[in-house]
């Protein structure tokens, strides 16, 4: 028996703003605050991981300092725009996530699962739990009200040489973060229908 109530559906409203009507945005107005910041990060971290590895690390981009390293890494169509947001997210992972699993994962020996793999399987399982982290900071960022750009677009070896060096965090990809100007968006693409995306067996 236990007394958690069942969850239930979000209404309208919040699957609009998270899913139905928001879109990637290339251009922002407003700040975004460290608060704001420490919010983001407190609701994403709850998603899942393989054996709550949790391996993405968060770069928060927002003093001039730090933009004009990132700048260099950039793409030329990505530049303007970065340089311009409030606050761009570099979406990292460490491929030594491992070391924190006897806090994350204290029912067994959960380090001894990964600690002898190759760099190369690290990678693999840090890119992809990293990747579901990045996607959970988009939820959360629009569950707070933020728009969001995410992109590829930079040169991830300039970007780990800048931010990263003699560590064992790599970048995945970068997100801008602020209040989306719907005057410099496209209409919105398709997207594929269940027919075309889907199989049920």
């Amino acid at each position: 028996m236990t007394d958690t109530l069942p969850a239930a559906s979000l209404d309208q409203l919040a699957l609009d703003q998270l899913f139905r009507q928001a879109r990637t945005y290339n251009w922002f107005t407003g700040e975004v605050s460290e608060d704001t910041l420490h919010q983001l990060y407190d609701l994403l971290k709850w998603g899942p991981t393989t054996a709550n590895t949790c391996p993405a690390r968060f770069v928060f981009v927002r003093s001039a300092e730090a933009k004009a390293k990132l700048g260099p890494t950039l793409d030329e169509g990505n530049y303007k725009k970065t340089m311009a947001a409030p606050v761009t997210v570099i979406v990292a992972y460490d491929i030594a996530f491992y070391e924190k699993s006897p806090v994350l994962f204290p029912h067994t020996d959960a380090k001894s699962w990964f600690d002898t793999k190759p760099e190369a399987a690290l990678t693999t399982i840090a890119l992809r739990n990293g990747s579901l982290q990045g996607a959970y900071l988009l939820l959360a960022a629009r569950s707070l009200g933020l728009d969001c750009g995410p992109m590829s677009g930079f040169d991830n070896a300039k970007l780990d040489a800048a931010f990263f060096a003699g560590t064992t965090w790599r970048s995945n990809f970068l997100v801008n973060l602020g209040h989306g100007d719907r005057s410099t968006i496209f209409q919105r693409s398709p997207r594929l229908s269940f027919d075309e995306a889907c199989r049920v067996e």
